[in-house]
């Protein structure tokens, strides 16, 4: 994917004061660490333009422009245009905003599509449906692979089918699903998709206008930013969804669909995520990109590469203990799944396991991380669900060595 450039991890962790030699942080699923430029451009805006932006006066001016850069960066992550993207609290936020907007367009006993894999985000507010009016069917995971059979769905997509809800990749399993053609046959049946990019994003370059999604959503505090999150909607849906702010705020999704407004100063701290990126493709590549969209194509390319590397040998320990039971994928190969391992021990209670994991250093937790559904259907629930480590591309083989090690003296 990045020939033969391999990503300067040193370089890329200077960036991170919160990482430490001392111990492995291995749980950024949950949400990734943040850059020094991030910080930066919080502490920028907060210090220096904490007004209400977007008047004539020069820190509200430059206030205003500060979120711009900050939107502009967010929309290039995933192939977007700024103004095509949403910006809120949260995913889960972000769904039932869009929910809410998106119900005048079906009728009583018009169907949608969700999942029993995908993180809660992208299920409770589709499932409410069913109280006014709609049929809410189940596209379900195979119980013992945890993964979706696109073939399931076609076996449950009718004339009725409005919208299908799934996600890009699991936060549990890490099994990457076919968005785009999944996309497609959900298409040629007439309906909508809603893809869960969450656990996808920070791991892959996105391209929304490839994939032709209706809908896409993601966390940017889990792609090395503040807490916020994004929703992407084709321009076309987004001019047509009903308002869910106040009244007289017509004309202008990025406010129709964000309650109150966004957050000011972490819309503007998003900005240094792509102050983090130009820093680390100027250094690994040295050369002017076309647009913005490649110079995230060529990175990403780079992460993945790194995150293949790392994930080998934690997959091999994984698999090849009897008394253990990895979820997902039994490979690392990052075009069937992210770096994200969850898995439990035969007999074993999941939360003693990682809190002693803990107390030696590897920074993980357990649980059902929000994707109750699927750990009920894989069946872990008496277990308190699954214990689950990710990476990200600042992690190294030192942290791999240290979990593998960790496993090794408790399970």
């Amino acid at each position: 994917m990045s020939g033969n450039v391999t990503l300067d991890v040193d370089f890329a962790r200077s960036f991170f004061p919160a990482l430490n030699p001392s111990w492995s942080f291995l749980e950024n699923a949950g949400g990734t660490l943040v850059p020094t430029t991030v910080v930066n451009r919080v502490a920028s805006y907060m210090t220096e333009t904490q007004v209400q932006p977007g008047t004539n006066f020069d820190a509200s001016r430059i206030a205003a422009e500060r979120m711009d850069e900050g939107r502009e960066i967010m929309a290039a992550i995933i192939n977007a245009k700024a103004d095509e993207i949403v910006i809120g609290p949260s995913t889960t936020n972000n769904v039932y905003v869009l929910a809410n907007a998106l119900r005048p367009w079906f009728a009583d006993g018009d169907e949608v599509i969700v999942t029993n894999v995908d993180h809660e985000a992208n299920n409770g507010a589709w499932r409410r449906y069913a109280d006014a009016g709609l049929a809410v069917r189940e596209w379900r995971m195979d119980p013992e692979t945890g993964e979706l059979n696109i073939d399931d769905l076609q076996a449950l997509l009718t004339d009725r089918t409005r919208l299908v809800c799934f996600t890009a990749c699991s936060n549990i399993t890490g099994s990457i699903n076919d968005v785009a053609a999944i996309a497609k046959l959900v298409h040629d049946a007439g309906a909508l998709v809603c893809v869960d990019g969450v656990a996808f994003t920070p791991h892959r370059a996105v391209d929304v206008k490839e994939l032709d999604v209706d809908f896409y959503l993601y966390s940017i505090y889990k792609v090395f930013g503040p807490h916020a999150a994004i929703l992407y909607g084709k321009p076309e849906h987004l001019a047509r969804l009903e308002n869910q702010n106040h009244y007289f705020v017509e004309g202008n999704p990025f406010l129709m669909l964000s309650p109150g407004g966004p957050n000011h100063e972490l819309t503007a701290g998003a900005a240094g995520v792509g102050d983090y990126f130009n820093a680390l493709y100027d250094h690994q590549f040295g050369d002017e990109a076309a647009d913005t969209h490649t110079k995230l194509s060529r990175l990403f390319g780079l992460f993945a590469d790194h995150e293949a590397r790392l994930s080998a040998p934690l997959v091999d320990f994984l698999s090849a203990r009897s008394n253990l039971r990895l979820f997902g994928p039994v490979s690392a190969d990052m075009d069937k799944r992210a770096a994200v391992f969850s898995f439990v021990a035969e007999g074993r209670d999941s939360a003693e396991i990682a809190e002693r994991l803990q107390q030696k250093g590897a920074g993980l937790r357990s649980g059902d991380f929000y994707a109750a559904r699927c750990i009920d259907g894989l069946g872990v629930r008496p277990q308190n669900g699954v214990i689950r480590a990710s990476l990200v591309h600042y992690n190294t083989p030192a942290d791999v060595d240290r979990l593998i090690k960790c496993l090794d003296e408790e399970v």
